[in-house]
């Protein structure tokens, strides 16, 4: 093992190295990639320099999401503290299902979703799980909805029409889980939103009410905190109001910007999250850990239970019920994914948890700033978010997404709404500093008049 860890060390440190030098790596197109690298598998070993070498190649081919040159997905950055705990996850290798498996680590687990759900203001009588991303929290929350509504589904199955609501906006997971609940993706009721991407209550509350009077049974209204593309806040009050009227269980999916909770400047976009049913969001995006980090929390701990306990005697031999995280977890082998947040969270506090969401916010700041007072660019998002959506010179922004990607400059997405397409620039990399997020468009703008001359003397009208 020592050897080991000499080997990833010495990889680890070049790799580093190079990521100062060059933030996103040379484009392999997807057609080229086995002829380019050699991933081959064999019958016979190789000796350990030859498969030093194969490593070596393989992760100096590898996207970069940790660099100054990558703003494309909902998550980026590098927290040393955080890195700490998965390397350390990975060596200790406990899977979360028992307290015999995992011991002390059982306890590291427990304290961060206790100190979640008291940040939201919930009781002793909340509690939640891991899982291994934002998809998979968002379909717990469907179970445990569709179970709350009918208790004798677990058993007989779906008999009766059921129903769930969310945004056009909401994240693609949620008519995929409705297919696996048995409630069907014809089920879902898309619930159109405002001028700037958040969920309209009124609507909600008329298309809830044209199903119970057709007879189907409503059973989880999905709110976002964070779209995909605007990173809008759909409202958590207006919402809940509609669902109390109706019965309906309510999920706040929390995935991209859920971590707001931590901040006392921007928790207000969740006003009202302590009357919801359940609630989830991924510390591997604003908090910065590494993937996979995601939670769900639900007020009333007994959905956990009654949605996915299962007694099993070969897995489950101790006592220690409230110690045993696999009879309220959708997995059973899982890993430890609560450590590397424990070991972030333990060296920051919550005070550091706060500064690392607040800088996001404030490095988003600087990008609007410069591109609404830059002539060339188009904004097309508001302002209170970490999505910084523009256009360059009427540049179609897939091909300048697509172009910079290729020529191995920035790593950027692109996006759209209501019939606009644009850049989409995630401010989620709390490494980064603001002479950073200025560097990013003076390099955009440079590649354009080198690579793209034919927009370089377009005027943004």
């Amino acid at each position: 093992m020592e050897k080991a860890l000499a080997v990833f060390q010495s990889l680890a440190s070049e790799l580093l190295a190079d990521e100062k030098v060059k933030s996103v790596v040379d484009y392999i197109p997807a057609e080229q990639l086995f002829d380019r690298l050699d991933l081959s598998l064999n019958d016979n070993p190789i000796d350990d320099a030859t498969h030093l070498e194969k490593l070596k190649a393989l992760i100096m081919a590898t996207p970069r999401t940790a660099t100054n040159g990558f703003f494309n997905q909902l998550y980026g950055g590098r927290n040393e503290k955080a890195v700490l705990g998965e390397l350390l996850a990975v060596l200790l290798n406990n899977s979360m299902y028992t307290y015999k498996a995992a011991g002390a680590q059982v306890g590291v687990e427990k304290v961060v979703l206790r100190k979640v759900c008291e940040t939201i203001g919930w009781d002793t009588n909340a509690d939640g799980t891991f899982a291994t991303g934002g998809s998979l929290t968002n379909f717990m929350s469907m179970l445990m909805a569709r179970d709350a509504a009918n208790s004798k589904v677990r058993f007989e199955g779906v008999r009766q029409r059921m129903t769930v609501y969310t945004s056009i906006e909401s994240h693609y997971s949620i008519p995929k889980n409705a297919a696996f609940a048995g409630i069907g993706r014809d089920n879902v009721r898309y619930i159109p939103v405002n001028n700037v991407g958040e969920m309209d209550p009124v609507a909600l509350d008329k298309a809830i009410a044209k199903d119970v009077a057709d007879g189907l049974l409503p059973v989880l209204v999905n709110a976002t905190a964070g779209t995909t593309v605007l990173g809008a806040f759909d409202n958590v009050e207006a919402i809940n109001a509609v669902c109390k009227k109706h019965d309906v269980w309510m999920h706040v999916d929390g995935a991209y910007c859920g971590s707001v909770i931590f901040s006392k400047k921007y928790k207000h976009h969740l006003k009202g999250l302590e009357n919801v049913d359940s609630f989830s969001f991924n510390a591997h995006k604003m908090i910065g850990t590494p993937l996979t980090c995601s939670i769900i929390v639900v007020k009333d701990k007994k959905h956990l239970r009654d949605s996915f306990a299962n007694d099993a005697e070969y897995l489950f031999q101790t006592d220690e019920d409230e110690f045993n995280p696999g009879k309220t977890s959708l997995q059973c082998g899982r890993r430890n994914d609560a450590l590397k947040f424990w070991t972030l969270w333990k060296s920051v506090g919550t005070k550091g948890l706060e500064k690392i969401v607040d800088h996001q916010f404030a490095l988003a700041d600087t990008a609007r700033e410069y591109v609404k007072n830059h002539p060339d660019y188009t904004f097309y998002s508001f302002d209170d978010s970490i999505s910084v959506c523009f256009n360059y010179k009427n540049i179609p922004a897939q091909e300048l997404s697509v172009k910079l990607y290729e020529k191995a400059e920035l790593m950027v997405s692109h996006g759209n709404f209501q019939e606009n397409d644009f850049i989409r620039f995630v401010t989620i990399n709390a490494q980064n500093s603001h002479d950073e997020i200025l560097a990013f468009f003076k390099r955009l703008e440079e590649f354009v008049e080198e690579h793209m001359p034919e927009y370089s003397d377009v005027k943004t009208i």
